[in-house]
């Protein structure tokens, strides 16, 4: 189990001393981490207001959305991936040294607290997502970015399902992720055999990318919980 540094220890003291001043802000708080809406939603629509965009980069821009929503499963799988192997980090709400209570959901909570709190995979996904929007609209990428920060990965640390360090990390390696598959010689070898696809079969692959959208947004909620049921009633 991974010990609490200060610099964690005085962001969640920070955080928290805000908690339970304001009922309706605390719900609201947990309402923006919980509905897909607020928590990815946007960010994809931002990426696909890119693809349909005319202009003289369209076959840029569509590569860097093919490309980021690439980095975007990635992302999430590896966020996965580093949870499970990593030293087991224990998520603030649970840990008693803390001396802290936070608002919550206890079904959302009632989950997590067997999962690691290193590093956020929220905050990888969503931060890849961003990062893909920015280099396609600097304007518009700032505006991801912050409400990546804001909406997504800061709930996180106030709710206690998460240390900022969790976030932090989280948020740089999905940044990286990003970076590095939209490198420009890998993005065209990733993208150009998704594009031509896509361009002979238009209405199945705007569907495909509909459905793989939606279930960016939910991280895969309901599949995962199908899947986990499946195994163990196997």
């Amino acid at each position: 189990m991974s010990a609490v540094n200060t610099f964690d220890v005085t962001g969640l003291r920070f955080f928290n001393q805000f908690a339970f001043r304001s009922a309706a802000f605390d719900h609201a708080v947990i309402a923006f981490n919980e509905f897909y809406f607020t928590r990815g939603l946007v960010l994809m629509a931002m990426l696909w207001w890119i693809w349909f965009r005319n202009g003289p980069s369209v076959q840029r821009d569509r590569e860097i959305v093919v490309t980021t929503t690439v980095a975007t499963f990635v992302a999430l799988v590896a966020g996965r991936f580093l949870a499970h192997w990593l030293p087991f980090r224990i998520r603030p709400f649970a840990n008693p040294e803390l001396m802290l209570h936070f608002p919550s959901d206890p079904s959302t909570t009632h989950i997590l607290r067997t999962w690691s709190a290193f590093p956020s995979d929220h905050a990888m996904m969503w931060c890849a997502v961003a990062t893909g929007i920015f280099l396609a609209s600097r304007l518009l990428g700032i505006i991801a970015l912050i409400y990546a920060a804001v909406f997504i990965c800061l709930p996180r640390v106030y709710l206690g399902l998460h240390h900022p360090t969790d976030v932090l990390a989280g948020g740089a390696l999905g940044i990286l992720i990003c970076l590095m598959l939209n490198r420009a010689t890998l993005r065209q070898r990733i993208a150009t055999p998704v594009l031509r696809w896509s361009a002979r079969h238009e209405g199945a692959f705007h569907v495909g990318m509909f459905l793989l959208s939606f279930e960016l947004a939910s991280q895969f909620e309901e599949l995962r919980m199908v899947i986990t049921s499946i195994i163990k009633h196997l």
